[in-house]
């Protein structure tokens, strides 16, 4: 089980741990409103929005804030709104995947089109990425639940395929079937106190392309935009960067 680098995937975006808590707020809210108005809003018996309120849980979203997208979900809110992925390349050839939620496709698309064609990539046709990424569960809990060695041995009883930490975090992969089961058994193990930061699916690269310099630089920009589009819910890549291009970017 591999040790994780911070800057892998989504993680090294610059200004990603700086993002607004009233935009991560609404992002969580909006999954809570179309989970509720798809599914009901009881979370036993919708998987989508029990995922959903855990999440937002972990990020310390008020329990108030919480009903009140669900009951906006009963209420009409989210009618329209569908789930789209999206798939294109970077500068240096990276891969990118885009999960937006939307009540209107064409804006989506216009507004994903061009920040691609602005930023030194170029948008894909369906399963032109996704090919090259596994879409597996990932569950990630704060280094103060334990060692590594101690959330490995749990998330391996715990039916677990991987574990990943750095300085902040530790991340538990999954198969894409057994996410809950394991989020279940995890929180279970580690008690009613400790809430995990996200649970949820996401795309993993099956291999990573290493990027520097300009390229580096344009899609670190690329990335940033994508991200601050309000259609979307998620971004994920498959560059990497060496420590020291990681810590330039840092430093800018």
């Amino acid at each position: 089980m591999a040790g994780h680098s911070k800057w892998a995937n989504i993680q090294h975006r610059k200004g990603a741990q700086d993002k607004k808590r009233a935009v991560l707020f609404s992002r969580l809210s909006k999954e809570i409103t179309i989970a509720s108005k798809m599914g009901g809003p009881d979370p036993d018996g919708n998987p989508r929005l029990r995922l959903a309120i855990q999440n937002a849980k972990g990020q310390s979203v008020p329990k108030d804030n919480i009903q009140r997208a669900i009951d906006k979900g009963q209420g009409g809110g989210g009618d329209d709104y569908v789930d789209i992925r999206y798939e294109g390349f970077g500068p240096g050839g990276v891969g990118i995947i885009v999960e937006a939620s939307t009540d209107n496709k064409n804006r989506t698309a216009t507004d994903v089109r061009t920040a691609f064609s602005k930023n030194g990539g170029n948008l894909g046709e369906t399963g032109s990425v996704s090919f090259s990424f596994d879409q597996v569960g990932e569950i990630e809990y704060p280094v103060s639940v334990g060692t590594e060695d101690e959330v490995m041995e749990a998330a391996i009883l715990a039916g677990a395929q991987d574990v990943e930490s750095d300085e902040e975090s530790h991340w538990i992969y999954t198969a894409r079937e057994d996410l809950q089961s394991v989020a279940d058994a995890l929180a279970e193990h580690f008690g009613a106190d400790v809430e995990a930061k996200s649970t949820k699916l996401i795309w993993k690269p099956q291999n990573n392309i290493p990027v520097d310099g300009d390229s580096a630089d344009t899609l670190m920009k690329l990335l940033d935009v994508l991200d601050e589009l309000d259609d979307v819910q998620n971004v994920y890549d498959n560059s990497e960067l060496s420590d020291e291009e990681a810590a330039r970017l840092s430093a800018e």
